[in-house]
């Protein structure tokens, strides 16, 4: 089996490797195909591959054979399977996303605000064209998408590829996970790959959504004692970040990214208090990383260092002074769990049970009520070798719930109808709609400042 990833001189190929090195992927994959424009990155990262510890011993013996490529044809011809986690406009791209956001006022974040838009914006051509490539090339393959806003993403990629396009993200199994350890559940969603979301209620879109409820298999849901015991609310990272009063008032657990909605006023106070953004750590921590590993002596244990400093960094405006991640948050195992769990279902047949993101009515009957049904949504779903396929069908939102997800899915479709019909009318519909862009004047100036940094914006109209 083949296994191409694009965008595979990024920084968490190394943990998709090690996975498929040990463990229960071992031996799935023969060939692994790393494709990336930046050849200095796969260099790295080739060179990190070949020194993790463990990963070529006689322990290790289904370790997957190991080549890279800038030529996204060749990557593509012959896979069987394709992820893909690109960053259009690299690292200094996300400086741009944040820095222009937060010169308006606005919230500068990666996925979420102004800056999730401007990313979307690039993300959406770039993989539409890779879609239309690998349908005439390989249309047999399957693309798992972590390239975000990966739910837009996956939305502009579902009537090009059907049900052959998954879109994953690691947050809400890891928010289903520490809220059912936080209960003391025997969950079988703590055990390897998944295990079953038969009794968990989540409902949402990428980066939006809520955990509702959890219940054992005898039907008791145990979320509302979790909501009321603040004591096993500050066990997990939701549980600090939102806070008892703010959780008991919602009787749901948000995911980690509606702090920006629900707290947004602090989010913009404390990313703009911060010397640098998120985004230009990064960059400066990558600036020197990527050549060095391709020539040091110890890369695997360069990139481990750089990898653990890039979690310790994550959300970090969410969390009050001081407070560190918890330890298994910092250790991996989120996103390429996820992406190799689909791949592996789809593969094999044998289903698993995932969070992922699919179309709404790809069960036959709208997932999510009150969405359009073929809006692309976050909802638990059964993987197996027809594609995802949502557990259940017609869960209502809370009027509450039902409003954010209806603005933020319309924003998307704005951003997916100004790229496919090169419209800035809807580009500037998205900014204008967005919950938190406060201002249509300022959504037309944030929007025009984000054309000027990346000139392939105004060409999307042209």
């Amino acid at each position: 089996m083949r296994l191409c990833i694009l965008g595979g001189g990024g920084f968490r190929v190394p943990l998709v490797y090690r996975a498929l090195c040990r463990g229960r992927y071992a031996g799935l994959v023969d060939d692994l195909v790393l494709h990336d424009v930046d050849p200095v990155r796969l260099a790295g990262i080739a060179a990190v591959l070949a020194d993790l510890p463990g990963a070529h011993d006689a322990a290790a013996p289904a370790a997957p054979r190991v080549s890279t490529t800038t030529d996204l044809t060749a990557a593509l011809t012959g896979a069987d399977v394709v992820f893909a986690a690109l960053r259009p406009g690299g690292t200094h791209g996300r400086v741009l996303d944040e820095r222009i956001a937060m010169a308006h006022g606005l919230l500068g974040q990666e996925t979420v605000g102004a800056g999730g838009l401007s990313y979307a914006l690039r993300s959406v051509p770039v993989m539409r064209q890779i879609a239309l490539t690998l349908a005439e090339v390989n249309p047999g393959a399957w693309l798992i998408d972590f390239t975000n806003p990966a739910g837009i993403v996956t939305e502009a990629l579902a009537p090009l590829l059907g049900e052959r396009v998954i879109g994953i993200c690691d947050s809400p199994i890891g928010l289903v996970r520490r809220a059912a350890a936080a209960t003391g559940m025997r969950l079988p969603v703590g055990s390897p790959p998944l295990g079953s979301l038969a009794g968990v209620d989540y409902v949402g879109l990428n980066h939006l959504g809520w955990l509702r409820g959890l219940r054992e298999p005898d039907g008791t849901d145990r979320l509302p004692a979790l909501l009321a015991d603040p004591e096993a609310l500050f066990s997990f990272e939701e549980g600090r970040m939102f806070g008892p009063e703010l959780l008991g008032v919602l009787g749901a657990l948000p995911n980690e990214y509606l702090f920006y909605y629900y707290f947004a006023r602090e989010a913009v106070t404390a990313l703009a208090g911060s010397r640098r953004t998120r985004g230009e750590t990064i960059e400066a921590a990558q600036r020197d990383l990527y050549p060095a590993l391709a020539t040091a002596p110890d890369p695997a244990t360069r990139w481990e260092a750089a990898r653990r400093a890039r979690e310790e960094g994550y959300l970090a405006e969410a969390r009050t002074d001081g407070e560190e991640r918890d330890e298994a948050d910092l250790a991996g195992g989120g996103y390429e769990q996820v992406a190799l769990a689909a791949m592996a279902a789809v593969l094999t047949g044998e289903p698993v049970e995932l969070i992922v993101n699919v179309r709404n009515d790809a069960a036959g009957t709208s997932a999510v009520a009150g969405l359009p049904p073929d809006a692309v949504v976050e909802v638990p779903c059964r993987v197996d070798g027809r594609g995802a396929v949502p557990l259940r069908t017609g869960v209502e939102p809370t009027t509450h719930q039902l409003g954010l997800l209806a603005a933020v899915k319309a924003v998307e479709r704005e951003v997916v109808a100004a790229v496919t019909g090169h419209d800035r009318d809807a580009a500037v519909r998205a900014f204008a709609l967005h919950p938190l862009i406060d201002s249509a004047h300022v959504a037309r100036r944030v929007l025009a400042d984000y054309e000027a940094a990346f000139g392939a914006l105004p060409r999307l109209w042209s």
